[in-house]
């Protein structure tokens, strides 16, 4: 029903965004990944819409990059898995990220994510592992094609684990870190993560 909207943006916060479309403010429920790509408040931004109509309500989803948009409705496919939860996906990985995982048939990627256990992990991978081959390859974003191996990444975030961290909170502090700078080591990643968790 809806592409997308363009306009101001008067709110920004963690979870969702406010755009003011020619005086008709849409609220939209976002990803973690989408919120630190947003620009200033007041500024213009365009963001790909989903709307999820259910008996009881309408809620409009918005992305920062078409793919992202793709993979969300990919995952609303999987039996069990409802907006809230594939939102909760594209905050705890990037999006080329969830398709190696699934493409490498690799649930650990994915359990650990808030509200993904091991039988949802191996769901979604044992149900969209042909259907994701029909996305566009997905790739870092522009202006990151420098991000190392997911194996620094796990390294770290498993790292983290072991200290006592939960690993939705270990992914999120690390991937930010590795958008800011990608060609951290493991031991740089794990100083500055713990940092970055303490502050928050």
């Amino acid at each position: 029903m809806f592409a997308y909207f363009k306009g101001s943006l008067v709110t920004a916060l963690p979870e969702e965004a406010v755009i003011d479309v020619s005086g008709v403010a849409y609220r939209m429920l976002i990803s973690a990944i989408t919120f630190r790509q947003l620009p200033d408040e007041g500024s213009q931004v365009l963001l790909y819409a989903h709307l999820s109509v259910r008996e009881d309500a309408l809620q409009l989803y918005g992305f920062f990059r078409e793919e992202e948009r793709q993979l969300f409705r990919l995952l609303l496919l999987t039996s069990g898995v409802g907006p809230k939860l594939a939102l909760a996906v594209l905050s705890g990985l990037q999006v080329h990220e969830v398709h190696e995982a699934i493409m490498a048939n690799e649930p650990e990627r994915l359990y650990g994510i808030s509200g993904v256990g091991k039988k949802t992990a191996a769901r979604i991978i044992l149900e969209l592992r042909d259907k994701i081959l029909k996305l566009p390859m997905v790739t870092p974003a522009a202006g990151k094609a420098a991000i190392p191996s997911h194996h620094v990444k796990d390294d770290a975030v498993h790292a983290l684990v072991t200290l006592g961290f939960s690993r939705l909170i270990a992914q999120k502090a690390v991937s930010a870190l590795l958008e800011e700078n990608p060609e951290q080591s493991v031991e740089d990643l794990i100083k500055s993560a713990l940092l970055t968790i303490h502050n928050s």
